[in-house]
């Protein structure tokens, strides 16, 4: 990228890298806790999109304070999330289908709610518009953004790496009868799992409202596949029970770094989104044959 494009290996698109990141890296952290247990979550791009919206009614239409307005995008989308959860633990519902009508829910209701209006958030010259100094960029241009991302992934991966609930979530993945035959109570684990999806999905909220001025429904379909793909590139498998959010992380920068980099040479957006299923497809591929290879070795 830096030989073909224009000013690639600068400061500006290293901040740009980090900044394209935000939103995404949050959705992606919660997305490898429900994959790693061996389900899916298509639905946190509307959930984010919805509690945004309703978050934006809430600031608009009810005049509530700006931080009572984000932590209401938070409480939406983690209610969703739990929602996921119960379909799927309790309804036994497979993921894919599941969090596929959520996500056609999410979306609906976010228009309902907003009535169908773009919800519009202060700018940076009024009072309010601080907050996009504390979530996004600051005044001399720091991606905090990136601070935040970065305090949350640990936080995350303490969660995933040192207690039971992530202990369980490794094997709920590996197998899951197993792990419910062993006493592990698996429903339970499986909620709290796309409950934290949801809970990422409203700090994805949060920062992509900080970046941009206005929402409108229907904004953000397709960011859950952005997502996903960070997840899989990261070395998470879909086959559940392995992965981890330094991989995941970094996956997500290598797809920013792609798009960039793509952005660099002048190839258009759909060139962009053309080349990312390129890089995934060949990421699944390696999934496959790594599984391969470690069923291959259990049967020697």
């Amino acid at each position: 990228f830096s030989f073909f494009g224009h000013n690639f290996l600068s400061v500006a698109t290293l901040i740009n890298i980090l900044a394209s990141s935000y939103y995404i890296g949050f959705l992606a952290i919660g997305q490898t806790f429900v994959i790693i247990s061996g389900g899916i979550d298509l639905s946190v791009g509307t959930v984010m999109m919805c509690s945004a919206l309703i978050g934006g009614v809430a600031y608009n239409v009810w005049h509530w304070p700006i931080a009572l307005a984000l932590g209401l995008v938070i409480v939406v989308a983690t209610l969703f999330g739990i929602l996921n959860g119960i379909i799927v633990a309790k309804l036994k519902i497979p993921p894919f289908i599941a969090t596929l009508g959520t996500m056609m829910i999410s979306m609906g209701f976010g228009a309902i709610i907003s009535r169908v209006m773009t919800m519009r958030f202060p700018t940076i010259t009024e009072p309010d518009g601080v907050f996009k100094f504390v979530f996004y960029k600051t005044q001399g241009g720091f991606p905090i953004g990136a601070v935040w991302l970065a305090g949350f992934f640990v936080i995350a991966s303490v969660i995933l790496g040192k207690t039971l609930l992530g202990r369980y979530t490794y094997s709920i993945g590996s197998n899951e009868e197993a792990t419910r035959l062993s006493g592990v109570g698996v429903d339970n684990c499986r909620i709290g799992v796309y409950a934290i999806s949801g809970f990422f999905a409203g700090l994805g909220a949060i920062v992509y409202i900080s970046a941009y001025t206005s929402i409108i429904p229907g904004t953000g379909n397709g960011i859950e596949l952005l997502a996903i793909a960070g997840v899989i590139i990261g070395g998470t498998s879909l086959a559940g029970g392995i992965g981890t959010l330094s991989g995941t992380l970094i996956g997500v920068y290598i797809m920013s770094i792609l798009r960039q980099g793509l952005m660099s040479m002048n190839l258009q957006g759909q060139w962009q989104t053309f080349f990312t299923g390129i890089v995934v497809i060949g990421a699944v591929l390696l999934d496959n044959y790594r599984i391969k290879k470690a069923n291959e070795i259990k049967k020697v």
